[in-house]
């Protein structure tokens, strides 16, 4: 028995669609952050592949509302599965361009190094930005930081691409470092292909770092014009060149890029929350296939074509 009986739930990730019957009775109204497209990623066989497929479906049937982080995490939901998201994505921090206490101890200097950080999985494409930076005639170091404990085949092949100007750093936690990285690369490198709005990509975005990301409509929805993208190793070599020739540009590129920052208020975040939980608690929402809350400011911006965001075939 709960001591408390709490206005709303709110269940992180469609996996957990499970749980969501005996929330509904208990008579708590729910949401379910649907996060990623789960399901697209390598590490998961078939079996666990069907599963969120599955949950999706679920998430949908037995919650009174879902949320996306990404227009399109909500355009996937309302395609293929004839359901409303409430759009509230996160907040992108704002880094200034520190002065570096800890490069100096990794021998990189600011504004001197090509910076990627991701889980070392397969959708997050660190082994296309590797190759692709091995073939360019780059002559700045490509510092890498992650890891992955269920990967180490894919691990090993993205070493096994490397040459002497890829620095593997492996895990970084602590904060400050990582702020460093983030806030003193000549450019970062994004990835990631499958997980909505990644917060990675939103501290390059905070710090005014210049971002070449994978060409998925979750990136290109947040970078819009500031960014460049890749598909290919080719692309990669291309783009890797072109900031090393054009560094005044980046400049300009950053400060653009910065200014993203500021459709990602953490502020806009909680009034989104709150709104959603009170619509939740007066019995507004009952089931995502009704019309959705009143657009928050970005999901306005977005309509109005100032956040846009290509889908790629």
């Amino acid at each position: 028995m709960l001591a408390h009986k709490p206005d709303v739930a709110i269940v992180f990730n469609a996996a957990n669609a499970p749980w969501l019957p005996f929330i509904r009775a208990a008579r708590i109204p729910v949401a379910t952050h649907v996060d990623g497209l789960e399901w697209q990623r390598a590490k998961w066989g078939k079996i666990g592949k069907k599963y969120y497929r599955l949950a999706e479906r679920f998430a949908v049937m037995a919650s009174n509302a879902l949320i996306a982080d990404a227009q399109g995490i909500s355009d996937y939901y309302h395609e293929s599965l004839n359901a409303q998201t409430q759009l509230i994505s996160y907040g992108a921090p704002l880094l200034p361009k520190l002065r570096p206490e800890y490069l100096d101890g990794l021998g990189l200097k600011p504004r001197s190094f090509h910076l990627v950080v991701a889980r070392l999985e397969p959708e997050n494409h660190v082994h296309v930005i590797v190759d692709g930076f091995v073939r360019s005639a780059a002559k700045l170091p490509l510092v890498v930081v992650g890891s992955a404990v269920y990967q180490k085949e894919y691990t090993q092949s993205i070493h096994d691409r490397a040459d002497n100007r890829v620095k593997f750093l492996g895990g970084v936690w602590d904060q400050k470092l990582l702020d460093e990285l983030y806030a003193n690369a000549l450019v970062y490198w994004h990835g990631h292909s499958v997980g909505g709005t990644n917060p990675s990509l939103l501290r390059a975005v905070g710090a005014g770092t210049p971002t070449n990301a994978y060409d998925v409509n979750f990136n290109t929805g947040v970078l819009g014009s500031t960014g460049r993208y890749f598909r290919s190793a080719e692309d990669v070599a291309r783009l890797a060149e072109e900031a090393e020739s054009t560094t005044e540009m980046l400049v300009a590129r950053g400060n653009e890029t910065q200014a993203v920052a500021a459709r990602y208020n953490w502020k806009d975040v909680t009034d989104g929350y709150e709104r959603l939980a009170r619509s939740l608690s007066i019995g507004t929402l009952s089931s995502p296939r009704r019309a959705p809350l009143e657009p928050s400011a970005a999901e306005t911006a977005s309509n109005r074509g100032i956040l846009k965001s290509r889908v790629n075939p």
